[in-house]
């Protein structure tokens, strides 16, 4: 257990390095990672690159680009690095650098790292590429500290940068997990700094592809609209939100499950009745619902709408192809993650001047892979209260300076309490 004069110290490096940090933090924002499409790999070999000059060796781990491709993306490096301080327990701290499109609506440069107001503008300057600098000058301090001090760390830090959060993990966490790359006893994944998360939702996404029969508009009777069929499935899909309301989380921070249908397109022309409409769903699952179920609840919702729709005009039944696109089980606190607990919470309210709750969240995070594995994982970083307030997946996504300044310190702090 580390004494108040190491936390003072520790503290001190980083104000006096908080410049550099908010910089490689910018240099990061600067290369974009829109996912889709994916292209990612050039956003790692730029981190590397930066990584390097503190004089941390980041391992890269290329994903196999068949493994990309038919995952929908271009291309995937993930990153590792390690600090071996001696025999011990590992700790992993982990970060990812993938991030949704900036979509319409800026009036900052979503790749540009401006700030203003002592705030950070930038796709992903929220979430997460902000704690691959929480992260990294958390380490950097921890290092610079001990050097000169007569308590000696052990063990051995290891911070991961991946880059498929976005597309469910699995080509990143889960990749270097399957793999045996790595086997933390502890971890820590980007997150906000005022409360330190231990649950989340579960998620499943699925494609529905909902099959007519082309016909001209003129002669609309010869055809089925896969359009209006697919009106009719959605509406019986929207239509158990409602039913949803009556099942709630028992978990702080998570209230009920919701289905949403972010994708939808069909069709050839304005003149043609649609013969295929594709549509994607996302249902959050609760820490408490079974997987299995839901997914067989949906797949027999979809089906019975497409057997009682009636072609306003006669035309043949329905068709319809339901797969599954992911399958994101929920994180559940595991024992061992009370370390981790206690320490954030302990340092987060001396730094921020207020209690730092322990709870869930309604998101799916890369999480969930390291304690399905039986690593115990809480989600903390630099961000603000909720996610509406840091934009992410909105426009002008920013960053208050200060929560990054002092997330820093809190995971610096946390570090040396459990690596010494």
């Amino acid at each position: 257990m580390a004494n108040n004069t190491i936390y003072t110290q520790l503290d001190a490096w980083i104000d006096a390095h908080f410049d550099e940090q908010v910089k490689f933090l910018q240099a990061l924002i600067r290369v974009p990672t829109d996912t889709p499409p994916g292209n990612n790999a050039p956003h790692a070999e730029r981190a590397a690159e930066l990584l390097k000059e503190f004089g941390f060796e980041a391992e890269k781990y290329p994903i196999p680009p068949n493994e990309v491709h038919d995952n929908g993306l271009e291309s995937i490096t993930n990153l590792i690095v390690r600090r071996k301080y001696g025999q011990g327990k590992t700790i992993a701290l982990n970060a990812h650098g993938d991030v949704v499109p900036p979509g319409e609506g800026w009036a900052k440069d979503p790749y540009g790292g401006e700030i203003e107001n002592g705030k950070i503008f930038g796709r992903a300057s929220a979430v997460s590429k902000c704690d691959f600098s929480t992260f990294t000058f958390a380490a950097r301090a921890l290092e610079a500290v001990n050097a000169g001090s007569q308590q000696k760390l052990h063990g051995t830090l290891e911070l991961h940068f991946t880059y498929d959060e976005e597309f469910g993990g699995l080509l990143g966490p889960g990749w270097l997990l399957e793999h045996g790359h790595t086997k933390p006893d502890l971890m820590i994944a980007a997150g906000f700094s005022y409360q330190v998360v231990t649950a989340h939702n579960g998620c499943l996404q699925m494609e529905v592809t909902v099959h007519g029969e082309m016909a001209h508009a003129a002669i609309p009777d010869s055809g089925t609209d896969a359009l209006q069929g697919a009106v009719h499935i959605l509406q019986a899909l929207h239509a158990l939100n409602t039913q949803y309301l009556q099942i709630t989380s028992e978990v702080e921070g998570i209230s009920h499950p919701y289905l949403n249908v972010g994708q939808i397109h069909g069709g050839t022309n304005t003149n043609v009745v649609p013969g295929k409409v594709v549509f994607k769903l996302d249902r959050r699952m609760i820490p408490e619902e079974n997987p299995i179920e839901v997914e067989a609840s949906i797949r027999q919702t979809i089906e019975k709408a497409a057997q009682s729709f009636k072609p306003p005009r006669g035309g043949s039944q329905l068709k319809v192809d339901i797969k599954r696109i992911l399958l994101a089980n929920a994180m559940k606190p595991l024992a061992g993650n009370q370390p981790l607990v206690d320490a954030i919470q302990k340092h987060g309210e001396v730094l921020f001047g207020e209690p730092i709750p322990a709870i869930g969240t309604p998101l799916y995070t890369d999480v969930r892979l390291y304690v399905e594995r039986g690593i115990p994982g809480v989600i903390y970083g630099a961000g603000p209260r909720t996610v509406l307030e840091s934009h992410a997946k909105r426009a002008d996504e920013r960053l208050e300076l200060e929560d990054l300044r002092r997330a820093t310190k809190v995971i610096a702090r946390t570090l040396q309490d459990l690596l010494t």
